[in-house]
């Protein structure tokens, strides 16, 4: 008989004691958060520095309560029911109202607080591996001379110019050339000057030397469209890749084996600068629109749909790419990949330069005065002479005489 009168109480101690140490567990929980003073605690940081996703829901709920502010007649009650500090977090997490003088996509996004993984990587990697990649081709062009020196017409000058680029070819090579090189100097200065120059000039000066950077690189963009259209539009027929292209690169443009390949006009290493100057060069120039014109031209979030429907992101084992993205982001994207084609090209345009002026006897005239070497000619596009000296029969005898019966 007792134990059946037994029974229920062992049964109501234990839910007690389970209710209690419930209790407790939250009392605890409560009790670290209160230890912070309603900030993170460790196991928020941990997860935050793993990458986890975390619930900050005891900061983004924290913006005040308006209506339990005291009334203003009483003490403290003109102060209203909302703290600097929960006003700030209101706007960090987007739950205010707000009301701005100006219009735009982001007029009223005072506080973006998904731009830091931006600034680690511009400051981090970007500016790393970016710098890298410069030295390394400035490394590797010095290696080459030192192996190989300057590039020597085998038979020596012949003393007869033959005319290569015309004018207004001339004009846009340097249009387009020398606004790259400006865009270049200014570009490095923005996004190294922080870390590099501050140090050695001060900040004052590098401040004046940024704001000029920067009126420079926006207004020399210009330029450098324009000169890409032009070299495009004068040189695209003569770019087209031929047969001739596969047995140049078969020989390594006349690095491997004897004798140099046949080429026209432009050879096969030529025909790839080309291009890459085309492709990056309006990868830049959209990019660099974009952020002339900031929120008026949203590139990415239509890319990465696109990207998703095709499956690439999921085959690269990144699962499916945000499409839903703010104006900042937008931004934010732009400018990474603006400054990631700049390193890939400025490194390209390197080796372009290199085998254009030191690198090579005679390849520089052709874009000074125009007229190259007839040696060097034969020796690099023997085609091209060929084609020039059959060209030169075919046309009629302008002198006026008449042969003689």
């Amino acid at each position: 008989m007792g134990q059946p009168r037994l029974y229920p109480i062992v049964v109501s101690i234990f839910i007690l004691l389970v209710s209690a140490f419930a209790a407790t567990a939250q009392d605890t929980a409560t009790d670290l958060r209160a230890a912070t003073g309603g900030a993170q605690t460790l196991a928020d940081i941990i997860k935050r520095q793993e990458g986890l996703k975390m619930d900050d829901s005891f900061r983004s709920d924290a913006t005040g309560n308006p209506d339990a502010a005291a009334p203003t007649s009483e003490q403290l009650g003109t102060l209203g029911g909302i703290s600097d500090a929960e006003l700030w977090r209101g706007l960090r997490y987007e739950k205010l109202d707000v009301i701005a003088s100006t219009k735009g996509p982001a007029a009223t996004v005072l506080i973006q607080d998904g731009g830091m993984w931006w600034l680690d990587v511009r400051r981090g990697p970007l500016k790393d591996y970016g710098g890298y990649a410069l030295l390394g081709m400035l490394g590797l062009l010095a290696l080459f001379y030192v192996i190989k020196g300057k590039i020597r017409i085998e038979g020596g000058p012949s003393g007869i110019k033959i005319l290569r680029f015309k004018l207004i070819e001339r004009f846009g090579h340097w249009l387009m050339a020398g606004s790259f090189i400006l865009l270049g100097i200014t570009g490095l200065i923005s996004l190294f000057g922080r870390f590099g120059l501050i140090q050695l000039i001060g900040k004052e000066a590098f401040a004046a030397i940024a704001a000029v950077s920067i009126f420079v690189h926006n207004w020399i963009s210009w330029g450098f469209m324009a000169g890409l259209v032009l070299v495009f539009v004068m040189w695209v027929l003569e770019n087209i890749p031929n047969r001739h292209d596969l047995k140049w690169l078969a020989m390594g443009g006349g690095f491997i084996g004897k004798g140099h390949p046949p080429s026209k006009k432009f050879n096969a290493g030529q025909k790839i600068i080309f291009w890459i100057v085309v492709v990056f060069g309006v990868s830049i120039s959209v990019s660099g629109l974009s952020l002339l014109f900031p929120y008026q031209m949203p590139l990415f979030a239509s890319t990465f749909e696109h990207l998703n429907s095709f499956g690439i992101p999921q085959m690269l084992g990144l699962g499916e790419l945000e499409t839903q993205l703010a104006p900042h982001e937008e931004m934010q994207f732009a400018q990474l990949w603006h400054a990631i084609i700049s390193f890939a090209f400025i490194a390209v345009i390197l080796a372009h330069i290199y085998i254009g002026s030191v690198g090579m006897e005679g390849a520089l005239d052709a874009m000074t005065s125009g007229k190259v070497d007839k040696n060097w000619a034969k020796e690099h596009h023997n085609l091209w002479v060929e084609d020039l000296e059959q060209a030169k029969k075919a046309a009629p005898d302008k002198s006026g005489a008449t042969p003689a019966e």
